[in-house]
């Protein structure tokens, strides 16, 4: 037997949908598209910025790879490596982890490049212009292959470089700058950490 799969015609319907599953989706004209589990390199990455966010926020402020944000274009979601949410988001995300355009925007999403062009191409230029739209005021994106941490800045409704770090660098955040992290320390590997 064929199994159809269901098409929607609004967000509101894709958010009443349950396929009692943990599978994650983006809504791409009106289908859905199974969201691929990330590598380990990019959990370890993105666990380590949760870590580092969580001590100095708590824990509730940060969220990691299961928030779902709506977003203007195609998809209609995207599901960010890591996501600083307002205080106000705490309440309202309790049902649903689910930030919708209505609500106000996080204060930070990080995106960690997966290996391969596409993937590149979405977090440098599609996602960029989504998160922008939604009015994000900080956005890293945060590369393994060029081990470089990108920080933009939403400046007059346009994201603007606040920086490009690599190596040794402290990443600098223009909304969080009590952040101390060097790039070497979010790209080093626990061998190199014990090596002499």
């Amino acid at each position: 037997m064929l199994a159809l799969r269901p098409r929607f015609h609004s967000f509101e319907a894709y958010l009443a949908y349950e396929d009692d599953s943990d599978q994650r989706y983006e809504l791409f004209n009106g289908e859905l598209i199974a969201v691929p589990t990330e590598s380990g390199l990019n959990f370890q990455i993105a666990n380590r910025l949760f870590l580092i966010f969580a001590l100095m926020l708590g824990t509730d402020r940060v969220r990691g790879q299961g928030l779902e944000l709506e977003v203007q274009g195609e998809p209609k979601n995207r599901f960010p490596d890591l996501t600083i949410i307002r205080e106000e988001h705490i309440a309202q995300l309790s049902k649903r982890n689910t930030i919708r355009s209505f609500m106000a925007p996080p204060l930070l999403v990080v995106e960690v490049v997966s290996a391969g062009e596409l993937q590149r191409e979405r977090d440098y230029v599609a996602k960029r212009q989504q998160y922008q739209a939604c009015g994000i005021p900080e956005y890293w994106i945060v590369d393994p292959q060029t081990e470089t941490v990108l920080v933009l800045a939403l400046t007059a409704g346009s994201y603007q470089e606040a920086g490009n770090f690599k190596d040794s660098m402290a990443i600098q955040s223009p909304g969080f700058p009590e952040v101390n992290l060097r790039v070497t320390e979010l790209f080093q590997t626990q061998a190199e950490k014990l090596s002499p």
